[in-house]
C-alpha cells in the first residue's frame, strides 16, 4: 500500500479533478467512502452534482474561512493511497477504515478529537482512494503535521499485516525523490518516455561516473546537452549547481530548473565534491592487467574493470560498515560507465541496471572516506575508452564483466539483507536480473564458440579434462549452481589454457579460490570467464591464446598460492587469496 502526500490551496478544483473523468477517462464511479463525520454531501450520488460539490467544498472550507489570515496558505492536505499489484480489492468499508487511520496517524483528524480537520475519502477506482483534509482544527489552530508522510508509510506497513495485503518495502529517507504527478503528465502531454526530473537525474550520474575534476563534470554535462547554471557565493565560488533539459519550459516560458540536491540526496555539489575528492581517478594509473597490444582499448579496459569488481564483491562479503557502503558508490560509477559505453544490444537492459542499482548506493551507513581510485579509475577508463563493438574481444570482454558484476550486485543484496536495509536489498536483486539479461546476450557468441571447440577435442583430452572437474570442483558447489550448461565451455577453457601452458588442475583450483560461488547463476560461466582472465586468454575464443608472462605461470602453482596473498594491491586479483575469506563465511 503507498501513501502520497501533497498540498495545495484549491479546495474546489482539486475536488473538480477528483469527480470528474480523469485524464484520461479513467476515473469511473466516483463517490465518498469516508469523511469526518460520516454526513458530508457526496457529488457522486447526488442527482445535481455540481450544486452538491459546491456544498462539499463549502464545508470543508468553513473552518479555513474562519481563521482568515491565520489560516495556511496551502490548505489542502491530498492523501492518495494505493494498494500494491495483485493485491485483493477491497471494499468502500475497508477503505473507510483504511482512511480513518490515515487522518489519525498523520494528526489530522485524531481518534475522539472534536477539533479534528474536515476530510473526505474519494473513490473512482477500484485500487485507491484519495484523502482530501483542509488544515484548520475546529478550534482554528493548524494541525501538527511533522513527518506526516512517514507516519502514513508505516501506518500502511501496519494496514497491510493487518488486512492481509502484499507488504513493501519500508522506506528510511534516503531514496531520490519521485517525480510529481504533475512532471508525469507533462511528460506524457509532451511525449517524453519518462519524466525531465528522471532524465536529468540519469545524466548527472553519467556525467560524475569517472570524472576527474569538479570541471571536467559540468563539461560532461553539458555535452551531454544539459543546460547548467551554478549558483556563486559573493566570493565567487560554487555554491551549487541547477540543471535543465533544453525546451522544458513552466507555463511562463522560463526554463525548469532542478538543483542537484532534488534529484537524488548524492547529487548536490557539496556531495559530489566530496566524491571526487575521495577518489580521484588517476588516468595515467597502471592497469591491473596485461596490456596486450592485440587488444582493443575497450576490451582493456573492461578487463580491468573486472578485476577491481572482483575486489569490490570481496570486501562487501566481509566488511561490516563505512568501507563497503563507498565500494557500493564506486561500483554504481562502474555501472553507469559501462551503460553509456556498451553495444545496442545490451544498452537498455544495462541502463536499466544502472538505474535500479543507484538506490543501492545510499543508505544510513556512512560511507567512510575509503580509497574508491581503483573503481573511479575503472570508470574512467571505459568512458574514454569509447563504446564497444559488442564482437570480438570487445564483445567477450563485456560478457566477462557483466558477469562479474552480477555477483557483485548480489553481495551487495545480501549486504543490504544483513542490515535491514529491504529497499537497498530489493534494488541490488533487481539490478542483478537486469545484469543477467545483458549477460546473456552479450556471451551468446563467444560460448557457442567455447561449446563448438569443447565438442570438437579428441575423446581422450575431453575426458582427461572432465576428470580434473569432478575432481576439483566441490559436489556442493555443482548442485548450488546448477552447472546449467553442458561443460563444453569449461573444458575447451581449460584444453586452451594448458596449451598456453598453464597447469589446468592448478589454475582452476586457483579460479574455485577467488571466492565464493554458491550465488552464480550458472558455476560453468562464471569459471570459464575467471579462467580467462586468470590465464590471460582471450575472452572472445575465436583469436588466439597467449603465452603466459613471466610469473602468472608460477601463480597457477600450489606452490606459489601461499605467497601470492602478500602481494600488494596492484596485483592481479587472480594472484591474490584472502586468508580470511573462508573463515569469515562460518
Amino acid at each position: 500500500m503507498v501513501p502520497d502526500i501533497g498540498r495545495g490551496s484549491r479546495t474546489h478544483g482539486l475536488l473538480v479533478y477528483l469527480y470528474g473523468p480523469g485524464r484520461r477517462e479513467e476515473h469511473t464511479d466516483a463517490h465518498l467512502v469516508g469523511s469526518w463525520d460520516g454526513f458530508a454531501p457526496d457529488p457522486g450520488r447526488d442527482p445535481d452534482p455540481k450544486v452538491t460539490l459546491a456544498r462539499l467544498t463549502a464545508a470543508l472550507d468553513l473552518r479555513v474561512k474562519q481563521a482568515g489570515d491565520r489560516a495556511p496558505a496551502k490548505h489542502v492536505w491530498h492523501c492518495s493511497v494505493r494498494t500494491a499489484p495483485g493485491d485483493r480489492r477491497l471494499n468502500d468499508e475497508e477503505w473507510n477504515a483504511v482512511a480513518q487511520r490515515l487522518v489519525h496517524a498523520t494528526g489530522i483528524a485524531p481518534a475522539g478529537d472534536p477539533d479534528g480537520c474536515r476530510w473526505i475519502a474519494v473513490r473512482h477506482a477500484e485500487d485507491h482512494i484519495h484523502i482530501v483534509a483542509t488544515l484548520v482544527r475546529g478550534d482554528l489552530r493548524n494541525p501538527r503535521l511533522n513527518y506526516d508522510f512517514n507516519k502514513a508509510q508505516a501506518e500502511c506497513r501496519r494496514i497491510e499485516k493487518e488486512m492481509g495485503l502484499r507488504r513493501l518495502n519500508a522506506g528510511d529517507g534516503t531514496a531520490a525523490k519521485n517525480p510529481s504527478s504533475a512532471e508525469k503528465f507533462k511528460a506524457e502531454r509532451t511525449g517524453r518516455p519518462e519524466t525531465s526530473r528522471e532524465t536529468l537525474r540519469e545524466a548527472v550520474r553519467r556525467a560524475v561516473a569517472g570524472a576527474d575534476s569538479e570541471e571536467e563534470f559540468f563539461t560532461r554535462l553539458r555535452e551531454a546537452g544539459v543546460r547548467v547554471k551554478l549558483r556563486h557565493a559573493p566570493s565567487g565560488d560554487a555554491l551549487g549547481y541547477n540543471v535543465a533539459l533544453p525546451g522544458d519550459r513552466n507555463r511562463d516560458g522560463d526554463p525548469v530548473w532542478y538543483p542537484g540536491s532534488k534529484l537524488a540526496p548524492d547529487l548536490s555539489l557539496p556531495k559530489i565534491r566530496l566524491r571526487l575528492t575521495d577518489g580521484v581517478a588517476d588516468s595515467g594509473a597502471p592497469s591491473v592487467t596485461a596490456d596486450p597490444p592485440n587488444w582493443s582499448p575497450p576490451a582493456r579496459q573492461r578487463r580491468n574493470a573486472t578485476v577491481i569488481a572482483e575486489r569490490s564483491a570481496m570486501l562487501l562479503e566481509r566488511d561490516e560498515g563505512g568501507e563497503a557502503a563507498a565500494q557500493l558508490v564506486g561500483v554504481g560509477e562502474l555501472l553507469d560507465a559501462l551503460a553509456q559505453t556498451s553495444p545496442a544490444t545490451i544498452r537498455a537492459e544495462l541502463a536499466a541496471a544502472a538505474r535500479t542499482f543507484e538506490r543501492a548506493t545510499r543508505s544510513h551507513v556512512r560511507a567512510e572516506r575509503a580509497d574508491t581510485r581503483a573503481l573511479r579509475s575503472a570508470a574512467r577508463g571505459i568512458v574514454q575508452a569509447g563504446g564497444a563493438l559488442g564482437r570480438g574481444e570487445d564483445g567477450g570482454t563485456t560478457a566477462m564483466l557483466v558477469s562479474t558484476l552480477v555477483l557483485v550486485a548480489l553481495a551487495a543484496a545480501r549486504w543490504h539483507s544483513a542490515r535491514g536495509h529491504a529497499q537497498q536489498a530489493h534494488a541490488s536483486r533487481q539490478a542483478a536480473a537486469h545484469l543477467r539479461t545483458a549477460y546473456r546476450h552479450a556471451a551468446a557468441t563467444p560460448m557457442r564458440v567455447l561449446h563448438d571447440q569443447g565438442r570438437a577435442l579428441p575423446e581422450a583430452q575431453r575426458r582427461t579434462h572432465e576428470d580434473t572437474l569432478r575432481a576439483v570442483l566441490p559436489e556442493k558447489v555443482v548442485r548450488a549452481g546448477g552447472m546449467k550448461a553442458r561443460t563444453d565451455a569449461l573444458v575447451a577453457t581449460l584444453a586452451q589454457a594448458e596449451r598456453a601452458g598453464h597447469d589446468s588442475e592448478a589454475l582452476l583450483r586457483q579460479a574455485i579460490d577467488v571466492r565464493e560461488l554458491d550465488s552464480a547463476d550458472d558455476v560453468s560461466d562464471v569459471l570459464v570467464w575467471r579462467l580467462r582472465r586468470i590465464a590471460q586468454l582471450p575472452a572472445h575464443p575465436g583469436d588466439a591464446p597467449r603465452r603466459p608472462q613471466a610469473g602468472t605461470r608460477r601463480a597457477t602453482t600450489p606452490s606459489n598460492r601461499t605467497s601470492a596473498r602478500n602481494t600488494t594491491a596492484a596485483a592481479p586479483l587472480g594472484t591474490v587469496q584472502d586468508p580470511n575469506r573462508r573463515s569469515s563465511r562460518r
